[in-house]
């Protein structure tokens, strides 16, 4: 009997050690079917509504141009999808200082100056999240978060 006991022993230890050898060669399959407006590039930029240092985001980052003008601000309306978690990168030309207001939970506030700017957020909550111009009503785009 001890030899059988060793042999299941054995055999169990053996069942153990390749379970957990295997491995998930399947590639993210997941689609960007994102409209063409705002543009799509990588770029660097600060997190939070404070001016930070830049840094380099990973492949997977997506950008807004916006540009102000007087009273005027492009895009108008515009939409986008997002990956939760996925580096958006927002590159802010203006003819004056401002602010946009970004409606995701929590809600974020990104104060620009006059020129070009850019600023990366990230999103980890999916849902509906605008991002406006308070000043001039206007919202910019709408973010997809899924």
């Amino acid at each position: 009997m001890p030899s059988a006991l060793r042999l299941c022993s054995i055999l169990l230890a053996a069942l153990l050690l390749t379970a957990g050898c295997g491995s998930d060669d399947r590639a993210d399959t997941a689609s960007d079917d994102a409209p063409p407006t705002p543009s799509e590039s990588t770029a660097t930029a600060g997190r939070t509504p404070s001016q930070q240092p830049t840094k380099a985001p990973g492949t997977g980052a997506k950008t807004v141009d916006i540009r102000f003008t007087g009273d005027t601000v492009k895009p108008q309306d515009s939409a986008m999808k997002v990956e939760a978690g996925q580096p958006l990168t927002l590159r802010i030309t203006a003819d004056k200082p401002g602010e946009l207001h970004v409606h995701s939970t929590p809600e974020q506030e990104i104060e620009y100056a006059a020129g070009t700017s850019e600023r990366t957020l990230t999103i980890e909550q999916p849902g509906l999240v605008d991002v406006e111009s308070h000043d001039l009503g206007t919202l910019i785009v709408k973010l997809e978060v899924r």
